[in-house]
């Protein structure tokens, strides 16, 4: 290939632009059902979706692919992307596919791949994958076209085992729940496993109509549930993305907890329990220097990999831990899923609240964070003004004036063409002077524009 297709979550980009376009994806299903039809035995795959109106499409273009490659279908409909996984895996499907841009707005998509053991595939799969694009594909005989089956009860499936994970006995009557859907992927799935495990649920952001995806609410847009919580005296608001895996908690007081948060108590407390595997956490390069300061106090080890749930999981699997994730709010509990899950990472937390009998704000606030600025520089694709002299020089600078007080991470986004600059300090003038310093020469030398995150 020309381009580099696959990013750190699968493919993304603006829907019927390259290469999220009809065309284009059926070839990609094409190419991925080359990949696993390596026998003649029936290959079954299975599709989940978000509430895009261009899954509609993508869907189709999807099924349209593995179907001329001689795969049956399975159409989940609207289901959060650690159903998928899951359904991968005990369907015995070969392939899982979740179409979705997770937290982006409507106007982008993405498609993301599982193997049969439901976790992502590797860095090698997908390369293997984009190769095999480059060559025309022969449709498979007319008599071994692909079926097409619409499984009416995937939700329902994936709302049964969500309540299996929490502990025997535990019920959530007695707390009243804001739960924020970013109307996605969970809007019916998420309310039902609350409600049927005890809850009072005020239920937001459950009416998608294919544009409203992420608009203004769930986990990056926490502002909505926040000023809930408040108005409807709620315990807590539990805050899903666009494909519902990833969360962020809101407390009684309207005080938002990110992941960096909900990972230091479920770690502290599974460290407590026994359960913390190897007793030790794994995050990205992204999570806050307070949480690895606070976790090294409590004696858990703190594994960082490169930013993308799927590096946290492939370090989880490698070397057996079972809990993981990101700042974004990615919560990866391998003893339940093989990616995040937004609502289960909940789950989890209201367990927390009924086992101590703790208020959510008590929970939350672990640690304090290292004050943390990041700026995002979009950029021209092509350009390689990361390795110019004098931005590498301006690097060197900025972290020997943060010398061993402070971090500084700068790196090309996944899924956006954006360079991050982050920095770390608890002096926060000089926080500022060096992550200013660090974006203007990016900037310089081929950005277009500067935000501040």
């Amino acid at each position: 290939m020309s381009r580099r297709i696959f990013g750190t979550d699968g493919v993304r980009g603006r829907a019927n632009v390259y290469p999220m376009t009809a065309s284009n994806v059926v070839d990609l299903a094409m190419a991925v059902g080359a990949y696993f039809n390596r026998d003649q035995k029936r290959h079954r795959v299975v599709i989940g979706k978000d509430t895009r109106r261009s899954c509609y499409m993508l869907e189709n273009a999807l099924t349209a692919g593995f179907t001329a490659a001689g795969m049956d279908v399975f159409a989940l409909g609207p289901v959060p992307t650690p159903a998928v996984g899951r359904l991968t895996h005990s369907m015995r499907a070969d392939i899982g596919v979740m179409i979705s841009a997770s937290h982006n707005p409507y106007h982008d998509n993405g498609i993301k791949f599982f193997g049969p053991d439901g976790f992502k595939l590797s860095d090698e799969a997908e390369a293997e994958i984009e190769a095999a694009m480059e060559m025309n594909h022969t449709p498979d005989d007319t008599d071994r076209i692909g079926r097409v089956t619409r499984l009416n009860d995937s939700s329902g499936r994936y709302v049964e085992y969500a309540k299996t994970t929490l502990s025997d006995g535990i019920r959530l009557s007695g707390l009243k729940v804001v739960l924020d859907c970013a109307n996605g992927a969970a809007y019916k799935a998420a309310p039902e496993v609350l409600w049927e495990l005890g809850a009072e649920v005020i239920p937001l952001g459950v009416s998608p109509n294919g544009y409203n995806i992420n608009a203004g609410c769930g986990s990056t847009h926490p502002e909505l549930a926040a000023r809930a919580v408040v108005e409807h005296g709620a315990d807590v608001a539990i805050c899903l993305d666009g494909d519902a895996d990833r969360i962020s908690i809101v407390d009684e007081t309207g005080t938002v907890a990110d992941g960096d948060q909900i990972m230091a108590l479920l770690a502290s407390s599974w460290a407590r329990s026994g359960r913390l595997n190897h007793n030790t956490l794994v995050a990205t390069v992204m999570s806050n220097l307070g949480l690895e300061r606070w976790l090294d106090d409590q004696g858990i080890a703190l594994k960082r990999t490169a930013v993308g749930d799927r590096y946290v999981v492939e370090e989880m699997r490698a070397d057996g831990y079972n809990l993981g994730g990101e700042q974004s709010g990615h919560i990866v509990m391998t003893d339940y899923a093989t990616t995040g899950d937004g609502l289960m990472a909940g789950l989890q937390f209201l367990a927390q609240m009924k086992e101590r009998g703790d208020r959510a704000s008590a929970l939350s606030r672990s640690f304090v964070p290292v004050p943390q600025l990041l700026k995002n520089i979009r950029y021209e694709l092509g350009n390689t003004h990361l390795e110019q002299p004098a931005v590498q020089d301006a690097i060197a600078r900025g972290e020997e004036r943060l010398g061993d007080s402070g971090r500084l991470l700068i790196r090309k986004s996944g899924t956006e063409p954006l360079i991050r600059v982050m920095g770390e300090s608890e002096d926060a003038g000089l926080l500022q002077a060096v992550v200013d310093d660090v974006a203007e020469a990016v900037t310089k030398y081929g950005g277009l524009k500067t935000d501040t995150a």
